[in-house]
Parts: C-alpha cells; structure tokens; sequence
C-alpha cells in the first residue's frame, strides 16, 4: 500500500512530532521560535508535532540541532525505549501535559495532589462513557 493510501497519520510520524513537541517545551521554545531556526512557518511546525506532515531528513537535522538534541532522540532509536515509555512521551506531548505537570508538582499538599488524579480520572472516566 502505497504511503499516501495511508487513513490518519503514520504512527512514526506521530511519534517523532510527540518528541520535538516534548523537548521544545522542555526548552521553553515557541514553535514560532523553531520555526524561524530551521526555516519553516509556525504551522508547518504544527503539522510536524501533529505528526501530519513527514519532516524530511534534513529538516529532522535543523530540528535535532535547534533542539539541541540528536536525531536518534527525536526518531526514537537512541538508548533502549520501551513501549511504555513511547507512550508517556507521547502522553506528555500533548497541549498541556507538560503544564499539567509542572502545576502537579508544585502542589505541596500530598491529599490535594490525590484529589486532583482522582478527579482527572473521573473526567476520564465520563469521556468514554
């Protein structure tokens, strides 16, 4: 089956874009920001962390450089990554996760932190009924 056959974007894709998104909010850059570095629009960085549109070779170079990274971190292959933990990058790429976290961590109070998962995991719970 030819690529562009293809329903959705490719699991790969997404995967790269959910790791340039986590590591450029880990660096407080915009994607404005990295967009100017490596010579795109602001939405062509979108499309990217989206994972709709492919980044190229080259760009995934410009991108591991401005994200002071390496292209084996962004593609997934450098150190042994488990599934599970795909899955938290992944998690952690999306709006607002990192934030989440962040606000989550500052919390002092170990029952108010309780009450906040437990109240997440009934929002959770109430989308997929």
């Amino acid at each position: 089956m030819a690529l562009d056959d293809a329903a959705g974007p490719d699991p790969v894709d997404i995967a790269i874009g959910a790791r340039m998104r986590l590591r450029r909010k880990s660096l407080g850059i915009s994607q404005g920001a990295l967009a100017d570095q490596i010579g795109v629009s602001f939405q062509q960085v979108q499309k990217y962390e989206r994972g709709a549109n492919r980044v190229s070779g080259s760009t995934l170079v410009a991108v591991a450089a401005a994200l002071d990274t390496t292209v084996g971190w962004l593609v997934g292959e450098e150190g042994a990554i488990s599934d599970a933990a795909d899955e938290i990058v992944q998690a952690l790429a999306m709006s607002g996760a990192v934030d989440l976290l962040e606000a989550f961590v500052d919390i002092p109070k170990a029952s108010a932190r309780t009450a906040l998962v437990a109240l997440a995991r009934e929002m959770a719970v109430q989308r997929s009924s």
